[in-house]
């Protein structure tokens, strides 16, 4: 299995997905620039974490029109695995790979700890092996998920809400919902389940030394797939 790491102007979090997916899931990865046209070769896409083109205009919005998207579009109609994390799934929703959108965190702060997920289907391969709480470190200002009352529940009756903020019991709260996010959503899929978008950061909870290995339950997805 070859995953393409995508790399933007800004982009922070590449090496950290790049060294997760090769030396902790034992895949296939390569670095992807931004201008690039072609993914031929790649079974896989990760778009990291960051602040791509320094969150001008808005986050995600100036990487989501560069030319490697249309490729990442492509990969998303065929089915093939892509996972955004942070940034990442900023840029999948200003692409409208992924529905809805991040604004601020309601606290208007930068928000860096750690959180509870709770995998709200398991239809998808993303979520298939999160059978239990996880925990996955967030860092972010803008990373509050907002969607009209008609789009969440089109989400939740179409199993598209992949994760929710919890406790550590897996229990609902205002507490554990760190960044406002409407409905606790922490992570959607699009309609096949072959596209994941989370704010917290798998890559970066795949060792024991960092604190957690409960990311791999997510990125095993590209081996599922692959099997």
């Amino acid at each position: 299995m070859k995953i393409a790491v995508l790399k933007f102007p800004g982009s922070n979090c590449d090496q950290d997905a790049y060294h997760s997916l090769r030396d902790d899931l034992g895949l296939q990865a390569e670095y992807v620039w931004q201008d690039e046209t072609s993914l031929n070769g790649y079974d896989g896409v990760f778009l990291p974490g960051g602040f791509s083109y320094g969150d001008y205009l808005r986050c995600g919005a100036m990487a989501s029109r560069s030319p490697i998207m249309n490729e990442v579009r492509r990969f998303a109609n065929e089915g093939r695995p892509v996972i955004g994390a942070c940034n990442g799934f900023q840029v999948l929703c200003e692409a409208q790979i992924l529905p809805g959108a991040l604004l601020r965190n309601v606290d208007e702060k930068f928000i860096c700890q750690d959180v509870y997920l709770r995998a709200e289907t398991h239809r998808s391969p993303w979520t298939e092996g999160v059978t239990s709480t996880i925990r996955i470190p967030i860092a972010h200002g803008e990373g509050r998920y907002v969607a009209s009352e008609d789009l969440v529940k089109q989400l939740e009756d179409k199993e598209q809400i992949a994760f929710r903020y919890v406790d550590a019991a897996g229990e609902r709260s205002s507490t554990a919902n760190v960044n406002g996010s409407v409905d606790a959503i922490a992570g959607v899929l699009n309609e096949r389940g072959n596209v994941l978008g989370l704010m917290p950061h798998p890559e970066r909870a795949t060792r024991a030394r960092l604190g957690s290995v409960d990311g791999r339950t997510i990125l095993q997805a590209f081996q599922l797939v692959a099997a």
